[in-house]
């Protein structure tokens, strides 16, 4: 899966995100990904990463064997960025 088609299937789940996917190792299966949505509004760091697993589907199950996530409400983001 390219980093290119995660972003896609993460988009699809979450209109109008800001989303950044890197591949980590140039292996296409080891990935960061940095998330900024309303969906995570009121959920805890862990509901917000289930959302994307959840999202992500059978691609957990294979083509993406590791996920460093970074998910924010566009509140948070905007306290990160100072």
């Amino acid at each position: 899966m390219t980093p290119s088609e995660l972003e896609g299937e993460l988009l699809r789940a979450f209109p109008g995100a800001d989303i950044e996917v890197k591949d980590l190792t140039g292996t296409q299966d080891h990935y960061q990904a940095r998330i900024v949505s309303c969906a995570f509004e009121g959920k805890t760091r862990v509901e917000q990463h289930r959302l994307v697993y959840a999202a992500l589907g059978a691609a957990m199950h294979g083509p993406v064997h590791a996920l460093a996530l970074a998910t924010y409400t566009p509140e948070s983001w905007a306290k990160s960025r100072g």
